[in-house]
């Protein structure tokens, strides 16, 4: 299972695994497992670079340092220890996003790259078309108008681009992701580009729209519960926990797999799906936005 998917979902499924063991391991104060300060003691990785390792963000350049923290968790299979080690390998080999990592912000490679592993995916973006429905022109003039206050190249523009349609993949594939997006009014009313852009952006909009396994709402201006910020919920089923992914104010990206965080954006997408308009009336709308352009 583990050698078909990503490198990135690797990294994550042997952290949480170390993790679990640390904290069940019995070896602690009082039984409790081991706290990270207490695990590394001995090995030559720091108490930082175990957080990350559990966070999916790193793996072991040491397979020595691994076997040794298995042997502190108490784990003697053999099978089970070649197994993590496999895994650690696996994860440690490049992959197709690795190209693009210099493109994204801090945090969210990681998000990216589990996006081929979500069976589900619940995103809302208020003032922008979200990045997974984005025509290749859109996206272009998106990162054009920040140029000059980012600073960006014209190389890093058109490789930003193609990143944002490889990852449209999720969609296409034989398998796709299931996709519901709430879309603030906003976002489809800012005009990116000009009337051309826009139409086509919304031609593609109703295109996706139309098929079975993605959801497009828009949240209309009107008195209704809204988020400031927006934010992408993926959801494995039961191979790996859910995780959130909100950008912030710095342009940096967080995530987290904590169930209280994530518990507390699916309540917020959830308040407004029911403030939005029904997904059968997304077409008519963007039908009426067209006219006015």
């Amino acid at each position: 299972m583990a050698a078909k998917r990503g490198r990135t979902a690797q990294r994550l499924e042997l952290g949480l695994q170390l993790r679990q063991l640390r904290e069940n391991c019995g070896l602690g104060d009082r039984g409790g497992g081991l706290t990270r300060r207490q695990a590394v003691v001995g090995l030559r990785i720091s108490e930082a670079s175990l957080q990350r390792i559990e966070s999916g963000s790193l793996n072991f350049r040491n397979v020595g340092d691994l076997r040794k923290l298995l042997e502190k968790y108490g784990v003697t299979d053999e099978g089970v220890i070649e197994s993590m080690i496999n895994l650690n390998r696996e994860s440690a080999n490049q992959d197709w996003l690795t190209q693009y990592r210099g493109l994204m912000p801090a945090g969210m490679p990681g998000f990216v790259g589990l996006e081929p592993e979500a069976l589900s995916m619940k995103a809302y973006h208020p003032t922008l078309v979200y990045g997974l429905l984005q025509t290749e022109r859109y996206a272009r003039v998106v990162h054009e108008v920040q140029k000059p206050i980012e600073e960006y190249t014209s190389e890093f523009i058109r490789s930003s681009v193609e990143l944002r349609m490889k990852r449209q993949e999720v969609l296409t594939r034989g398998n796709p992701v299931k996709l519901h997006v709430i879309l603030g009014e906003a976002a489809l009313r800012y005009p990116i580009g000009g009337a051309d852009v826009m139409r086509e952006q919304f031609a593609r909009i109703q295109e996706l729209s139309g098929r079975d396994h993605v959801t497009i709402q828009v949240l209309p201006f009107r008195p209704s519960y809204r988020s400031v910020n927006d934010f992408a919920i993926l959801d494995f089923g039961s191979e790996l926990p859910p995780r959130v992914q909100t950008d912030s104010a710095w342009g940096s990206v967080s995530t987290s797999d904590k169930p209280r965080e994530v518990d507390r954006f699916t309540r917020r997408f959830n308040a407004m799906t029911a403030s939005a308009l029904p997904p059968e009336d997304t077409p008519e709308f963007l039908s009426r936005l067209e006219r006015e352009l």
